[in-house]
């Protein structure tokens, strides 16, 4: 083992904020000194082009002449306490309900931070998925980008079939969620 393998440990924190206009953000945690420099990099090579600020983040960190940062992200979940609402729908899933729906292979059509809302399509199917921006932020995101590639738990709602958790391709990949 290298001397800089030996130095990195595994830290698990907040997201006190990321912007990705800017390319980064940075973690808090009580098992760090200082805030933990997250580059949208990183992040990007977990499968995610963003985070949710609160959001639970375990990462790799290495310690670099300008701090702590963040070489590696282990798994990322929405902030705790969060339940999935479906006001519309009528009902709330419970945490087995929604580990009980298959996580569906999909690509963003297009999402809008602003509106609040976007669209993706499962693969093989014509159907557009709703996507609300509290699912995206109680599954760890604060935005999707048109053409990346993720994987939706989907329930058949009033107008369609809607996202009611919403996983990095990665992430699915590996079975964290």
């Amino acid at each position: 083992m290298t001397q800089e393998e030996t130095d990195m440990r595994i830290v698990h924190g907040q997201v006190k904020w990321f912007d990705p206009a800017k390319g980064f953000g940075f973690i808090v945690s009580d098992e760090s000194e200082s805030d933990i420099l997250l580059h949208a990099n990183v992040l990007r090579n977990y499968g995610q082009s963003t985070v949710a600020d609160g959001a639970t983040i375990s990462v790799r960190v290495q310690q670099s002449p300008r701090g702590v940062q963040a070489v590696e992200v282990m798994s990322v979940q929405a902030a705790a306490g969060m339940g999935m609402p479906l006001a519309e729908e009528g009902s709330e899933l419970t945490a087995e309900d929604l580990a009980a729906l298959p996580l569906e292979a999909a690509r963003v059509k297009w999402f809008d931070k602003s509106k609040g809302f976007g669209f993706a399509n499962v693969f093989g199917l014509t159907d557009d998925v709703f996507i609300h921006i509290e699912v995206l932020r109680m599954s760890g995101f604060a935005d999707l980008q048109a053409g990346e590639a993720v994987c939706l738990r989907i329930i058949e709602g009033k107008r369609g079939r809607m996202a009611v958790q919403v996983a990095s391709w990665e992430a699915a990949a590996r079975g964290e969620r």
